[in-house]
């Protein structure tokens, strides 16, 4: 597992979640001025300072209910909101667009270059507001001076920690099965043509070497595809050519998307032992990731007229029909966290923290994830 593989996972999910909520909004029809400041907002605490500082600290991936609880904090750090049905459907688009994206990536490395393409989308959804512009741009130097020196062995690993968050997730998608790269089952399909990776030949020879290094024959073999070689490498700087369109944005020209559980999905939820009453200790945790979000406080319009509502469904029945229909265990649901205002759960984790502490079975030089996060409260 990469260490280095969470601000990847954050900016590739959270460029896809921008992508959607634009489409949203234009096709909601909501005023110009409301959808600008809901997309502002969003992108300003996404690329919060303090947030973004701990993000590309060496650690490993957040759990996928942890995850989920930051990206739905984040879909309502404006004045939008958005009820659990149409979340569900939302991080679902995310997580498989970004799936999607990755195991078509042609090398490991190319992963960077879809970084790149999300982070030239989100620059020009901000071009106009130089404050976060500039936040977004101070990203994009982060990721090229922790990523472009990284060996391709490194991408490997980072490619391979990101399949393994994504291995269980196979929810179908209607963009994805019109465009015939999807199966039934949720599983997509891998092309067999297209250009090879950028500094590989085409697969269809073979060579043949004496002991003394020299060629001695030939053989071709056909390679059951249509390849072509890589025209040029996508660009690794701020701005520039990245050459491939993974990362671009799909709902660029408007289509309804619909997402749909595969069978296995069902089954598997059918079979699954669910415990409906939330851990408490669990809801403290997620609570204080939560909070790494610098602030992150879910926005209460002062009336009615400035709030609203966005809909993923073509309308509110079907939301509330996915809302009923969806397996529990694939429903991450809404908890309202609350441990930096419950003073009695606070003194009760410090008093399980004190707890571990006093064991002295750990060494003075390790650290915990609940230390960090609490170290973090500290600070804020």
């Amino acid at each position: 597992m990469s260490s280095r593989t969470l601000p990847l996972l954050f900016i590739n999910l959270g460029g896809e979640m921008l992508y959607i909520l634009d489409q949203r909004l234009r096709a909601q029809n909501i005023p110009a001025d409301k959808a600008k400041k809901v997309m502002n907002d969003i992108i300003t605490t996404m690329f919060n300072k303090k947030f973004l500082e701990e993000l590309f600290k060496p650690q490993e991936l957040y759990s996928k209910k942890a995850l989920r609880t930051v990206f739905d904090r984040l879909a309502h750090a404006s004045i939008m909101r958005l009820n659990q049905a149409s979340m569900d459907k939302l991080y679902d688009l995310m997580t498989m667009a970004f799936k999607y994206q990755v195991l078509l990536c042609p090398r490991p490395k190319d992963i960077l270059l879809v970084s790149f393409n999300h982070m030239d989308a989100i620059k020009d959804f901000v071009k106009d507001t130089p404050s976060i512009l500039g936040q977004v741009d101070e990203t994009n130097r982060q990721l090229i001076e922790m990523y472009t020196t990284l060996s391709s062995g490194d991408f490997q690993l980072i490619r391979q920690t990101l399949l393994i968050f994504f291995q269980d997730m196979h929810i179908r998608v209607s963009i994805f099965l019109k465009d015939k790269v999807q199966n039934s089952n949720g599983r997509f399909v891998l092309p067999t043509s297209g250009p090879v990776p950028y500094g590989t030949q085409v697969p269809c020879l073979i060579r043949m070497f004496s002991c003394s290094g020299e060629e001695v024959t030939r053989r071709q073999f056909s390679n059951g595809g249509n390849y072509t070689a890589a025209l040029r490498e996508g660009s690794f700087e701020i701005f520039g050519d990245r050459v491939t369109k993974l990362g671009t944005n799909m709902y660029s020209v408007s289509r309804p998307v619909e997402t749909h559980m595969s069978g296995t999905s069902k089954n598997s939820a059918q079979h699954a032992k669910v415990n409906v009453a939330p851990n408490p200790l669990a809801k403290e945790e997620l609570n204080l990731l939560a909070m790494l979000m610098g602030g992150l406080e879910v926005q209460k319009p002062g009336n009615a007229d400035n709030g609203f509502r966005v809909n993923l469904f073509s309308t509110d029945e079907e939301e509330e029909e996915a809302l009923i229909t969806r397996p529990d265990d694939l429903s991450y649901g809404v908890i309202n966290i609350q441990a930096t205002k419950d003073q009695q759960a606070n003194a009760e984790l410090a008093k399980i923290m004190g707890e571990f502490t006093e064991s002295g079975d750990q060494s003075p030089g390790s650290s915990s994830k609940g230390d960090d996060l609490l170290a973090m409260m500290d600070g804020l």
